[in-house]
């Protein structure tokens, strides 16, 4: 067996299945790291928060230097499949939270929920889910909105490169996004659905890439090797 080195250094690109937190993630790769010999306490780090019921591209850094890129990696462009659904609205704008039914007189045609996403590309003014890790007066949005004290979440700008509808039929739309730092997808498909006169949460995501690293380029928790080692890292760009 090669030995691995006590601080090793590098990349990760790991598809995140549902369920666990990004943060799990890098704890599941430190222990394999050390089953490898490294050091106790290596640093290792992500380069983008993915909410767990998303699945897809965590770029884990590995050691001082990789830990040190972290902004540079959460700036890169984000690319995602959402699955909307029109016919609800939800009070996490996801699954998590309570669903209300909305009921629409007909259904939009695919040429106009495409005119409406239109409408989304771009840099525009974006509220964050009252359910999300947002910092307000100290506290974490979602801590408040659980304990029955939503916040007023306020706009700020994102921007959005690109949204192509994937497949749709009523209710369920499928979009490809591409955008940049801090777009909340789930804001994205509330807004959407908003816009469309009907509901709008998000159903499912996947996050395909993060800047250059792609999903084909990543590996599943269940396939990393054990233990895992320095070959098995990228080297940091």
């Amino acid at each position: 067996m090669i030995d691995i080195p006590t601080n090793p250094v590098g990349l990760l690109i790991v598809d995140k299945p549902r369920g666990p937190t990004s943060m799990h993630v890098c704890r599941i790769v430190k222990a394999k790291l050390r089953r490898g010999g490294a050091a106790k306490r290596v640093k290792v780090g992500h380069g983008g928060t993915l909410d767990p019921l998303a699945t897809g591209v965590v770029v884990v850094l590995i050691g001082r230097a990789a830990t040190r890129l972290c902004d540079e990696v959460m700036a890169g462009e984000k690319r995602y499949v959402a699955e909307v659904d029109l016919g609800h609205r939800s009070t996490t704008d996801d699954a998590e939270g309570e669903l209300t039914a909305i009921s629409l007189l007909r259904a939009p045609s695919r040429e106009e929920v495409e005119a409406v996403c239109a409408r989304f590309v771009g840099v525009i003014e974006q509220k964050p889910p009252a359910h999300s890790a947002i910092w307000i007066d100290g506290q974490r949005a979602y801590k408040l909105a659980r304990a029955g004290d939503a916040p007023e979440m306020k706009a700020r700008p994102v921007e959005v490169h690109s949204i192509e509808v994937v497949e749709y039929e009523f209710p369920r739309l499928v979009l490809d996004v591409r955008c940049g730092k801090g777009t909340y997808i789930r804001s994205l498909a509330r807004d959407i659905g908003g816009a469309i006169g009907g509901g709008g949460m998000l159903a499912g995501l996947r996050r395909t890439a993060v800047g250059g690293f792609t999903i084909e380029r990543a590996v599943g928790l269940d396939d990393l090797a054990e233990p895992l080692l320095q070959e098995h890292l990228l080297p940091l760009p």
